[in-house]
């Protein structure tokens, strides 16, 4: 299927490792050009390379801290100065700390909300007017599954990611006259870097092996297993898309099945 990507311009945030750098590879593969962001430059920069040679498509590496006000309007800025547009944004930034209530001060919730709601919020509204322009624009946040069920020792994502989905599901019904669709994607278990991060704070918590507690995230999975970034990215390709035009304001699980509530 030809998802009418090619020569779509996509910024994909917190992207040189993880889901973030999967989405950015997916849409390269469709034909994007693509922009991609991280606080590590050599990081960033070795992403930008592999992705550009194994697609042949141009990525722009921007160095940015998420959390950060006027990186967010920076990274928004220098994609549309390169690339002259702006058709995808897929907002994603590395989860807050994992722990529970008694565990964070003001300073931990403040640093928490620039990160994984305000990123998001700034992103956004930066984007909109290249949008708006253009009449045409997809807009997709990855979130979690704790949108749908809590998940322990995560309290300040639990408390935030809500927001971030509730603000896009509100955005969906006023942008969509101009063309523009606004999506989230609920990752489960997948295997990256923070889910490996979790299960090594879970393991010294319970003395247990990370590989135990891996096995325990996997075990009540109804195909078996924690996902790969890559079946997340695909997901995010179709939504920036031109057939997922009709896709609106969802928030789609990509957890193989773990979820057992009917909404």
């Amino acid at each position: 299927m030809d998802l009418g990507l090619r020569d779509k311009i996509a910024l994909v945030t917190a992207s040189s490792k993880g889901i973030g750098r999967a989405c950015a590879l997916a849409l390269s593969e469709e034909g994007a050009r693509v922009a991609i962001c991280a606080r590590d430059p050599q990081t960033l920069r070795n992403t930008a390379d592999d992705i550009g040679r194994t697609t042949g498509n141009e990525v722009l590496p921007i160095t940015a801290d998420l959390s950060q006000a006027d990186d967010c309007r920076r990274v928004v800025e220098q994609t549309t100065a390169r690339f002259g547009a702006l058709h995808v944004l897929v907002t994603n930034s590395g989860g807050p700390p994992p722990g529970v209530f008694s565990d964070f001060n003001d300073e931990d919730w403040y640093r928490a909300v620039d990160l994984t709601l305000m990123s998001t919020v700034r992103l956004i509204r930066a984007a909109m007017p290249m949008m708006h322009e253009q009449g045409w624009g997809r807009i997709i946040t990855i979130a979690s599954i704790s949108v749908k069920a809590p998940l322990d020792n995560l309290i300040l994502s639990n408390a935030l990611r809500p927001g971030v989905v509730g603000m896009a599901r509100t955005l969906a019904n006023q942008l969509a006259a101009d063309g523009i669709t606004v999506n989230n994607v609920l990752p489960g278990s997948i295997m990256t870097g923070r889910v490996t991060q979790l299960a090594a704070a879970q393991a010294r918590q319970q003395d247990k092996t990370t590989e135990e507690i891996l096995s325990g995230y996997a075990a009540p999975v109804p195909v078996g297993r924690i996902g790969k970034p890559e079946e997340l990215a695909a997901l995010v390709a179709f939504l920036a898309s031109e057939q997922a035009a009709y896709i609106n304001g969802t928030s789609i699980l990509v957890d193989g099945g773990k979820y057992k509530g009917l909404m």
